[in-house]
């Protein structure tokens, strides 16, 4: 990749797992009352079609990670699990009681924190009393995000009993200077035992996470850990640019000086040489940052069509309707988004006073939805079309303008009614989406909302 395509392009932007991006929700119009409504809208349309997913966020960590951009809440006491458990099942059954049939499950994730923080006992007992309110869809996938250093025989086998076939361990890097500039330190045989437990007790999906431009990493570090991950063969990988956001997380990400990360052309050269690495191992590049191996589901879906990004990142398959349920979840109706309180105890304040624990949110009107393909077209396919009937909005022709730099560089071809993202260009699509974000250019940011795109 050519430095000074990096050096022109590598600027702060989203990475667009919604639109509109969090920051241009307009509160003004929101209302839960709205919310509910474009929920429920969204629930007929869909549910007897295709499902709906559901994300379940667990915050709790037993230690900070400094590299991590979650909502977490760090504690050794596990005595908070079940109140927690059972705070997250009365705000499902607050949205049960807005359905006139059982809801079909398509997709069910786990995420943190450290979904491993609890029990076996305590997330099956979590997941069978969703069960039991639900159906399943028949090619239902639920999956969580393991702790290589925490994620037990027993956690793979009681979730197993409830259907999960898919697990995700944070890698990150195997470097142990690496590891403890982050707080992560979890040596490479954690990693290879718990993603051999997996396989033995029948998860036939097993993905590792990998993050480059992390403090006092070297290019040999990334090729270490990508080596080391070829010995495992993970089903599919995350490859991502470590998002460095302190404004937004605090103290959480300040373990470090900014000058132990490296530069952005050293990134860059991280990127690329794990990405050849990783073809050469037989992986399969998916979207942005994401390689499975053609097995896996997601390369499957990428070849299908159906690829799909959410606010759990890239998907094998799309629900309209999405609901997330803990602490600081998003839920999304594809109509409107609702995002959850981000502290506990608003979170079961709103639930002890019977009201849905949703703290903010956005309708979009027609301009967003049009918008929102777009992106979600770029993302997933590296392709958008239309004409004067389909997906045209007014600023289209500025986006087009905006974009003809992008051209010259060999990034995209503007046909038309066509954009194609070249091979070339795969790297910078943050940067192509960002000349169709509206929002985004009617109001640039005083202060630096993103990450960096490179």
């Amino acid at each position: 990749m050519s430095t000074s395509l990096v050096r022109k392009y590598n600027i702060a932007g989203p990475r667009y797992t919604s639109y509109p991006t969090v920051p241009y929700w307009d509160s003004t119009t929101f209302s839960v009352e709205k919310w509910k409504s474009s929920l429920l809208s969204s629930f007929k349309e869909s549910n007897a079609r295709e499902g709906v997913s559901l994300y379940i966020h667990l915050p709790f960590c037993e230690s900070l990670c400094t590299f991590c951009g979650c909502n977490k809440r760090i504690t050794k006491q596990h005595t908070v699990e079940l109140p927690y458990i059972k705070a997250v099942l009365k705000e499902w059954h607050l949205y049960l009681e807005l359905f006139d049939e059982k809801p079909v499950i398509k997709e069910l994730h786990l995420g943190g924190g450290t979904p491993t923080f609890f029990s076996p006992e305590n997330l099956k007992f979590l997941i069978s009393e969703i069960l039991n309110t639900s159906q399943l869809a028949s090619d239902y996938e639920f999956s969580f995000e393991g702790h290589p250093n925490n994620t037990t025989r027993e956690h793979l086998q009681a979730l197993y009993d409830v259907g999960f076939r898919r697990v995700s361990y944070g890698v990150q890097d195997y470097n142990e200077t690496v590891q403890k500039a982050i707080h992560r330190v979890q040596p490479f045989e954690n990693v290879k035992r718990a993603t051999q437990m997996a396989r033995d007790i029948g998860y036939t999906s097993v993905g590792h996470d990998i993050i480059f431009g992390l403090p006092f990493q070297t290019l040999e570090h990334v090729k270490t850990t990508i080596l080391k991950t070829k010995s495992l063969l993970p089903d599919r990988l995350a490859f991502y640019s470590y998002a460095h956001v302190p404004w937004i997380k605090g103290n959480g990400q300040r373990g470090f000086q900014d000058s132990d990360l490296p530069s952005a052309d050293l990134k860059r050269t991280q990127y690329e040489t794990g990405k050849q690495l990783l073809a050469k191992v037989g992986y399969e590049e998916i979207g942005m940052d994401h390689f499975a191996l053609k097995t896996d589901t997601l390369y499957q879906s990428m070849e299908n069509g159906k690829l799909h990004r959410n606010f759990m990142g890239y998907t094998a398959s799309k629900t309209q309707a999405m609901i997330g349920l803990g602490v600081s979840s998003i839920s999304d109706s594809w109509y409107g988004f609702a995002q959850n309180a981000k502290d506990i105890k608003s979170y079961y304040a709103a639930l002890r006073a019977n009201t849905l624990p949703v703290f903010r949110g956005h309708i979009l009107n027609e301009e967003d939805l049009i918008v929102r393909q777009h992106i979600l077209n770029l993302m997933c396919r590296f392709i958008t079309t239309w004409d004067k009937n389909n997906l045209y909005f007014q600023e289209l022709p500025d986006a087009l303008i905006q974009l003809k730099e992008m051209e010259t560089d060999g990034l995209i071809e503007i046909n038309a009614n066509t954009i194609v993202i070249s091979e070339k260009g795969k790297p910078f699509v943050r940067n192509v989406c960002m000349a169709f974000d509206v929002l985004l250019k009617r109001k640039q940011p005083n202060t630096q909302l993103f990450s960096m795109t490179v």
